[in-house]
């Protein structure tokens, strides 16, 4: 059954989880990667101040990282990534900013004040002479802005590649990863779905089901960085979604830049998608889904009517309008109107 909180009306997703929320205990006890740690001998205080290296050592897996991560759930997912394999390394991952070797700033791009928060810290560490290492859209959509001059930056399909970007950061060495991923010349959705991560909230995990979009939009910095529609195989989700539930998740959050964009790419789509994982969602578990565009869902309706009707799938679907007005729409590019924002929105209220 699920708990009494789920049938309540939220101001917001964030309030999803919450303490009367069901909670698969045996399955939360069982999980044996969570957060992958560093087995460690217990060595007297004593001998530990006499052996380990100074803070300044350039061995890699011993310094102190701090994580920040601006802007929408993919890129929090990308910062759970990183940070799980750089703990998994051997490196501490810190909540205290002052007393880390190597700043990670994940970065966003969305919007100006991302941005510039994004620029001060730079400015912050330099000034308080942090190793840096950049990621996220922002180095990845422009790469040659004076203030990144002379850092390291991993691009967004390289997050799987952190460990030797901070390794060489860590050297002294300034790295520049920001390749996309290809099989065969046909580009991937990004790393591996498989990679050790520390998540934020033990209990939800966030999956990317594909990176980029179909769009083209006048005002968008986003597509720039993730590029064109890239989806991941239907196989690979099914497998992250399972592998997360037994490590202790009750809640899986899909996300992309549209997920109703999804699979165009690969010859499937976003419904065959969906009943696949319904199909894996244990007891007291729940799928919630991401953003989509109008265009890509409005052939989906009746299918994604029924599957958001699933009692273990939240009625939540994030559709963004931009403007109530058809010229205003064109002239960004949008690639719908007023009239099919409406179709959606008055169709999956009245189901």
């Amino acid at each position: 059954m699920l708990s009494a909180s789920c049938g309540t009306l939220l101001d917001d997703i964030e309030d999803i989880v919450s303490q009367e929320d069901s909670k698969p205990q045996d399955r939360h006890f069982a999980r044996k990667h969570v957060v992958p740690k560093v087995r460690r001998r217990h060595t007297p205080k004593y001998l530990q101040d006499e052996n380990s290296p100074p803070s300044d050592s350039t061995i890699p897996g011993i310094q102190k990282i701090w994580i920040r991560t601006w802007g929408c759930s993919h890129n929090n997912s990308d910062g759970e990534y990183m940070a799980g394999q750089l703990a998994a390394f051997g490196y501490k991952i810190t909540e205290n900013a002052s007393e880390a070797d190597l700043w990670l700033l994940n970065s966003c791009t969305v919007k100006n004040p991302a941005e510039d928060h994004f620029r001060n810290s730079i400015k912050k560490a330099q000034e308080e002479n942090k190793k840096i290492v950049l990621a996220g859209c922002v180095p990845q959509a422009q790469p040659r802005q004076d203030y990144l001059k002379g850092l390291s930056v991993i691009g967004v399909q390289q997050i799987d590649r952190v460990v030797e970007v901070v390794e060489e950061t860590i050297k002294g060495h300034s790295v520049r990863l920001l390749g996309q991923k290809k099989d065969n010349g046909k580009r991937l959705g990004g790393a591996r779905l498989d990679l050790p991560k520390i998540r934020k909230n033990p209990l939800i995990e966030i999956i990317s089901i594909n990176t980029g979009c179909l769009n083209a939009c006048t005002y968008c910095k986003t597509k720039h960085a993730r590029g064109n529609l890239a989806s991941y195989p239907i196989d690979e989700l099914v497998d992250r979604a399972k592998q997360s539930f037994q490590e202790g998740v009750c809640e899986i959050w899909l996300t992309s830049e549209d997920t109703g964009a999804y699979g165009r790419d690969i010859g499937t789509d976003l419904p065959t998608l969906l009943w696949k994982l319904v199909d894996v969602i244990p007891e007291g578990a729940m799928l919630r889904l991401g953003m989509t565009n109008p265009p890509y869902i409005l052939e989906h309706l009746e299918e994604m009517a029924k599957i958001l009707n699933h009692p273990r799938v939240y009625a939540f679907l994030h559709i963004p309008v931009q403007s109530a007005s058809d010229t205003v729409l064109m002239e960004m590019k949008r690639e719908y109107c007023v009239a099919d924002f409406k179709r959606v929105a008055d169709f999956l209220k009245e189901k």
